[in-house]
């Protein structure tokens, strides 16, 4: 039985020289384009009309080809590939950077790699150079707390960095973040105003993390500023779980001596146990207790006490990173770096020392 071919719809070629493989060719003469074109929307997508790009992805799709790295690599002498190293793939703030990234890099056909280093320098350091053999054009690595071997490997390499989720003034690297120290400062002077001189920390560990090295130092430099300290005891640190704040908070209330009448922790997750287990516990908040979190999650303002924070743009992070990162590649002389800034969020969690009330 013969089948009926209308004119108006042009032969799809399924494969090319007998390999069963569908070549740039095919995608070109289906698209009704030149070769060239197909290239350029996976190459240099800003130079080519939204129209025909669109053409071209859909005859791409329709013979489910789609470009060799390796090819372009060697025929444009770029891998068209990008690098992140993030300390955990368990915490919201690093996706929103990542997803941010990403957005930007692939509107100019460039490819986004994550690694994720669990917190340990030495396993970023592995990852970074791994990335480097597989010809990575540019990176994105969240804090300077990582050996000088990975800084080296990539000026060595010549390949464009930022580091990203920091900034501070001084720092040899391009950072595109906010200040870690001047956002604690200005939490830290917020609880200080509303009249309190007793205080707790619950933030995560310090060791390998210049990010919360510097929180811990920006709340120490606002208390000593007014005369004031926190005990030993009521600095504790552990992992970003709600779990690690309520364990926290419990800890604190049950021990002798005096309570503190405000709590900073080091995010929102950390801020949340605490809540809860002030719940638990009949303590009022901020009646009895101030607590303050950091990253402003979806969730911190739907709370009962809503949640005092910080917000942070990290989706923001991500792009201006990507973008800083894509000018270097472009040859364009690049800002040293670009500080975001952390906005406080007051709310229904902090409020005045019960000895004012």
């Amino acid at each position: 039985m013969s089948r009926s071919i209308d004119p108006s719809t042009p032969a799809v070629p399924r494969a090319r020289r007998n390999t069963g493989r569908t070549v740039l060719s095919d995608v070109a003469k289906l698209a009704g384009v030149s070769t060239a074109t197909v290239s350029r929307v996976y190459n240099e997508p800003d130079k080519v009309s939204e129209r025909v790009r669109e053409r071209v992805e859909h005859a791409a799709l329709t013979l489910n080809w789609f470009p060799n790295a390796a090819g372009r690599a060697l025929a444009s002498t770029r891998s068209h590939i990008a690098g992140i190293i993030i300390p955990t793939l368990d915490d919201q703030v690093f996706a929103s950077q990542v997803s941010g990234m990403q957005a930007a890099f692939a509107a100019r056909g460039i490819t986004l790699v994550l690694g994720c280093s669990n917190y340990d320098p030495a396993q970023a350091l592995v990852q970074v150079r791994a990335m480097l053999a597989r010809g990575v054009e540019a990176m994105a690595i969240v804090g300077e707390a990582h050996p000088a071997e990975l800084f080296d490997a990539l000026r060595l390499y010549r390949v464009p960095y930022a580091v990203t989720y920091a900034y501070r003034e001084g720092s040899p690297h391009d950072c595109i973040g906010f200040d870690n120290h001047k956002a604690y400062v200005e939490l830290t002077e917020h609880l200080i105003g509303l009249g309190h001189r007793s205080f707790a920390v619950c933030i995560q560990p310090t060791r390998d993390n210049d990010r919360v090295q510097a929180r811990v130092a920006g709340i120490r430099a606002a208390l000593e500023r007014n005369g004031l300290a926190v005990r030993p005891e009521h600095m504790l640190e552990g992992e970003s779980t709600i779990g690690f704040g309520r364990r926290s908070l419990r800890a604190i209330w049950e021990a002798p001596g005096e309570r503190p009448t405000a709590i900073v922790c080091g995010n929102d997750h950390i801020a949340l146990g605490v809540l809860r287990e002030a719940e638990d516990l009949g303590i009022a908040i901020p009646g009895e207790l101030s607590v303050t979190g950091f990253d402003d999650l979806a969730i911190a303002k739907e709370m009962r006490p809503a949640l005092t924070t910080m917000r942070v743009d990290t989706a923001e992070i991500g792009r201006l990173a990507a973008q800083h990162l894509l000018d270097a590649l472009d040859g364009k002389r690049a800002m040293r770096g670009h500080e975001v800034r952390a906005l406080l969020q007051v709310r229904e969690s902090t409020g005045p020392c019960p000895s004012q009330n």
